[in-house]
């Protein structure tokens, strides 16, 4: 189990150094998330980007001076050459710099050298939040807007792969709805019994997938127990899967804000893992960001 983020970059630091590609790698913020990383054990860096702009804030942030450097000012071709680097495998974990997040994507996905597997990507984030014994894990907030039955499965897939690779081996997942009754008026709720119904036939990872599930009733047993409902997950739920982009965000933000919860995020069903982390983000949920993909990555 992992409790927070402290076990996050202990167990990392335990696959040793990743080699992460770092698109358009010209940007502060993102080297000092690296400049953790690298003194915490996790990554050995390629700077994929404009030389000149990125040598003087090695030596202002203390990056080594012999780091990996690909010169390449364009920023576009900059995305596309970091994402051959990690097709080719000569990087574990790709991560975006000073780029827009279509333009990268958009190399992500590109026929020639992209990361494609035939799966969607969808965003899973973690969250550490103060008064629960583990990390809690959403998906999918930050990527897809309003994910069909079929983009829920993947959505659904990436996300339990992933957390077996980060050593839940049996994830606990609430399929969200605003309540437990199957309505053709909510199709959250179908979607969400189909989804239990596809776990129970054995065609997802192994799990134990409840839904349709309100929020109380995965969160507390006595609220389950209040409302007469019997649940195998309640109160020890690993995964909250969302119904739309909005309730992850709107959720999301509210255990940030309220709840004063600390967050990380990779983005999953390309072929290896991405770190894709807002501009807004700091060095240490960066930094955070950056060991979950270096243990999704190390499996």
């Amino acid at each position: 189990m992992l409790r927070d983020f402290h076990d996050v970059l202990e167990k990392a630091k335990n696959c040793g150094k990743m080699t992460i590609g770092v698109a358009v790698a010209q940007d502060r913020d993102v080297l000092k998330a690296l400049k953790l990383a690298y003194d915490f054990g996790l990554v050995q860096p390629i700077l994929v980007g404009d030389a000149t702009a990125i040598k003087p804030l090695l030596a202002e942030i203390g990056l080594p001076i012999d780091t990996a450097i690909v010169d390449e000012p364009d920023i576009k071709k900059a995305a596309l050459t970091t994402v051959a680097l990690v097709h080719k495998g000569e990087a574990k974990v790709l991560m975006k710099g000073l780029i827009n997040t279509s333009d990268f994507l958009k190399a992500v996905l590109n026929a020639e050298v992209g990361l494609r597997t035939g799966h969607l990507l969808s965003h899973l984030a973690a969250f550490e939040v103060p008064g629960e014994a583990k990390l809690i894990f959403h998906s999918d907030g930050g990527m897809n807007i309003a994910p069909s039955l079929a983009e829920k499965k993947d959505i659904l897939t990436n996300a339990m792969f992933a957390l077996q690779a980060l050593g839940v081996e049996q994830p606990k997942i609430a399929v969200l709805t605003a309540n437990e009754q199957v309505s053709p008026k909510m199709s959250a709720t179908i979607d969400a019994k189909a989804l239990a119904d596809m776990a129970a036939a054995g065609e997802l990872p192994a799990g134990v997938v409840e839904g349709p599930i309100s929020l109380d009733v995965a969160i507390s047993p006595e609220a389950a127990m209040h409302k007469g409902l019997a649940s195998k997950i309640s109160g020890q739920v690993d995964l909250f899967l969302m119904p739309n982009i909005e309730t992850g965000n709107t959720l999301s933000k509210s255990l940030i804000y309220y709840a004063k919860g600390k967050m990380a995020g990779i983005v999953l069903g390309a072929t290896n893992p991405i770190v894709l982390t807002s501009r807004a983000e700091t060095p240490e949920g960066k930094l955070h960001s950056i060991a979950l993909a270096c243990l999704v990555a190390g499996k």
